[in-house]
């Protein structure tokens, strides 16, 4: 099984400029990642775009869910900003029926060094692995179907919609 992980920016990618104290996108540490967590899960990795998912469109959210409905794998990794990652995932569930999608991401810059990031994307790569087809979004070492979670901005934690 081949794992498809698309990169689309986000905290996770996120770099940060000491000298004006700004967030910046640079490359991708999606690859150095995989290597520092010792994955041994066949992966191809495709950056989409490196935006915050606050600058997030439409027309950038078809993009990805066109990349998910061409990928001749079934089973895909988003790397996503955690803001609008349930808007994504949304859209991706309302067209992708066939494949198992996870999004994650991450509260702190990898770059920091102290990032959640490593760890969401190991629980994704499990569950994306794991989980029956349908549209997941992987924080905090859970996974949340699309349309049961949101963002806890307060806490800085993603959680169930209690309903």
């Amino acid at each position: 099984m081949v794992l498809h992980i698309f990169i689309t920016g986000g905290t996770f990618d996120k770099e940060y400029n000491e000298k004006n104290g700004q967030l910046f996108f640079k490359d991708t540490h999606l690859n150095e990642l995989l290597e520092m967590g010792r994955n041994h899960i066949p992966v191809v990795v495709k950056t989409l775009m490196m935006i915050d998912s606050l600058e997030m469109t439409d027309e950038k959210r078809a993009l990805i869910v066109e990349h998910c409905n061409i990928c001749e794998g079934n089973r895909i990794v988003i790397t996503h900003g955690t803001d609008t990652m349930v808007t994504t995932a949304q859209k991706i569930a309302e067209t992708i029926k066939n494949k198992t999608i996870v999004l994650t991401g991450a509260m702190i810059p990898i770059k920091f060094g102290s990032s959640d990031g490593l760890f969401n994307l190991g629980s994704a790569l499990a569950f994306a692995q794991s989980l029956p087809q349908g549209v997941y979004i992987a924080m905090n070492g859970r996974y949340f179907n699309w349309n049961n979670v949101q963002k806890n901005k307060e806490k800085g934690t993603f959680e169930e919609i209690v309903k």
